[in-house]
């Protein structure tokens, strides 16, 4: 069996190293052929020269000279910037991971998938800002995109072999983040330190932050619109403490599919990398007995005011989903930095929807040029508030 031709866009963070690990301990699956990081040279390099990567890129072009030393005498070639990461999107892989956190990785993740790739996406700012822009240039590619993200990749698992059209309702499912049990007034006077505490994972500041207020569910809902094209209204959520069950999905028959599994991104990264078939993980078991019991509730639209504006930029389309995600990392920015209050950043983002007037962005570049739009009159307004 030939091996599988790999590329790992944004290889140095979190799901980039765990999707290392996987290959890593299956040499003889997967042959990696190109490697890129932010600006971690030193671990960009150690990786490349481990897996014998062809190609390995740094985002910023001044950290060239400092990748070339460091992969110096390892025939490893080497590139940066803009075109270097599309170079990695569009080289010899055939199943890229697409892990650049932001709009940073807009361009790399649209050139795999304009170029007909095995996209495994685990850029969450792909579909909630461009994502109709992708899923045409997919369809136009024949690229194929498998969600990365646990809740999103439950649902994909929980689809296959049915027919799509017999789907009722699609649920995702929230661990309601660390203040599930907190009143509206504890939750204002929460402090980054409280929010970040993540009951069942370990996340970056910034996920960790919009698990709390939970808009990270409302991005997942805008996604799973993209990802399997229902509307907001065949979309759901279900807060579940244990994080075990990780998505169902509701047919017709009235017959309820969920997957469940370890709270451990190596099992959806696991599932993407060796699609249609299945690998070996050294993940540990899931222990239902251990378990003991799973619980869910509805989730609370007063208190998780994010999910709101989240559905409500779904369904306004456009330029809003956008228009929410950037407001939204301003706002928990100011919010990590002490700037405003954990119940500001959804008043926040809802007067940044409230009052955006722009038109749907045609091309990656209106996304991008659109972001940034945001990004500064968000700043500018979080200046006239401090001033």
């Amino acid at each position: 069996m030939s091996r599988r031709k790999v590329a790992i866009l944004g290889a140095t963070g979190s799901i980039g190293q765990s999707t290392i690990d996987l290959i890593a301990a299956a040499p003889d699956r997967f042959e990696v052929i190109a490697l890129t990081g932010a600006n971690n040279v030193a671990q960009l390099a150690h990786d490349a020269r481990r897996l014998k990567a062809r190609f390995a890129a740094v985002a910023d072009e001044k950290l060239l000279p400092a990748l070339r030393a460091a992969l110096d005498g390892s025939g490893i070639a080497n590139g940066a910037g803009a075109s270097a990461l599309a170079e990695a999107a569009t080289g010899e892989a055939e199943w890229v991971m697409a892990a650049i956190v932001g709009c940073a990785g807009l361009e790399p993740v649209m050139a795999a998938i304009a170029a007909g790739k095995t996209v495994a996406l685990a850029n969450k700012e792909a579909l909630v800002t461009a994502g109709a822009l992708m899923i045409d240039a997919a369809q136009r590619s024949n690229a194929t995109i498998l969600p990365v993200d646990s809740e999103h990749n439950a649902i994909f698992q929980c689809l296959a072999g049915q027919d799509e059209k017999r789907v009722a309702r699609l649920i995702l499912t929230a661990s309601g983040g660390p203040f599930r049990t907190r009143t509206a007034a504890e939750m204002d006077r929460a402090t980054p330190a409280e929010a970040v505490a993540h009951p069942n994972w370990s996340m970056g500041a910034k996920i960790s932050v919009d698990s709390a207020t939970m808009m990270n569910k409302g991005l997942e809902l805008i996604e799973a619109h993209y990802l399997f094209g229902l509307p907001s209204a065949r979309l759901d959520v279900l807060v579940h403490p244990q994080s075990i069950v990780h998505s169902l999905v509701e047919y017709e028959d009235g017959s309820v599919l969920a997957q469940l599994g370890p709270s451990d991104m190596r099992v959806p990264i696991a599932h993407t990398l060796a699609w249609p078939e299945r690998m070996t993980t050294a993940v540990p078991r899931l222990d239902l007995v251990r378990a003991g019991r799973l619980d869910f509730e509805a989730p609370d639209p007063v208190r998780f005011p994010a999910l709101r504006l989240a559905r409500q930029a779904l369904e306004a389309g456009g330029a809003a989903p956008a228009v929410l995600n950037a407001a939204n990392e301003i706002a928990v920015a100011a919010f990590l930095d002490h700037a405003i209050h954990f119940g500001d950043i959804a008043r926040f983002v809802e007067r940044a929807l409230q009052t955006m007037d722009e038109p749907a962005p045609a091309t990656i570049a209106d996304v991008i040029a659109l972001d940034r739009r945001t990004r500064d009159r968000a700043r500018a307004d979080l200046e006239r508030r401090a001033a």
